[in-house]
């Protein structure tokens, strides 16, 4: 089990790593379609890059939860290392920024792949230590509800730094 798991987490890893990459660039190329605005980024905006992680961690989650049945603390692990990745992206760029300055475009792209190492290795180290969940739902529900903050922020976004463009100053779609 802890080599198949290893495995897992860097496959899990990888293909985070290529769906966020792939996904940066989505919206532009179906020329902004709606439909995969909510899953894709649609501006250079923090909050957009938040999501190249979420969602390749989600699909594959639901794919590797099909072969990790007997795992009550699924859920819950996938959900800690959603928060921890997703948390890991402001707290870097910021910090960069607020430290040097405007950050160059190769370091954003390392803070993206730092994020999704630093999920993936803290789920690790959460399966290994087995911790009991009693409601593996309130776990899913609250990866669930995640995703529909990306959904919703997309179309909806507040209007703080968090969630503006950069580039153009802009909010959402």
């Amino acid at each position: 089990m802890k080599r198949n798991l290893s495995y897992w987490q860097l496959g899990g890893f990888i293909f985070t790593a290529i769906g966020g990459v792939l996904l940066h660039f989505l919206y532009d190329w179906t020329k902004e379609s709606l439909l995969i605005a909510p899953f894709s980024g649609v501006n250079e905006s923090t909050w957009e890059h938040m999501k190249l992680l979420y969602f390749p961690i989600l699909i594959f989650a639901i794919i590797e939860s099909r072969f990790f049945k007997e795992k009550q603390d699924f859920w819950w692990v996938k959900l800690m290392g959603i928060i921890v990745g997703l948390l890991t992206i402001p707290i870097l760029f910021y910090t960069y920024n607020g430290a040097f300055g405007k950050s160059p475009d190769w370091f954003n792209i390392t803070i993206f792949f730092i994020s999704a190492a630093v999920a993936f290795i803290l789920e690790t180290r959460l399966f290994k230590n087995n911790i009991p969940c009693k409601r593996p739902w309130l776990a899913f529900g609250a990866v669930c509800f995640i995703g529909l903050l990306f959904v919703v922020f997309t179309f909806i976004p507040p209007q703080i730094p968090l969630f503006q463009d950069p580039l153009t100053g802009g909010f959402g779609v």
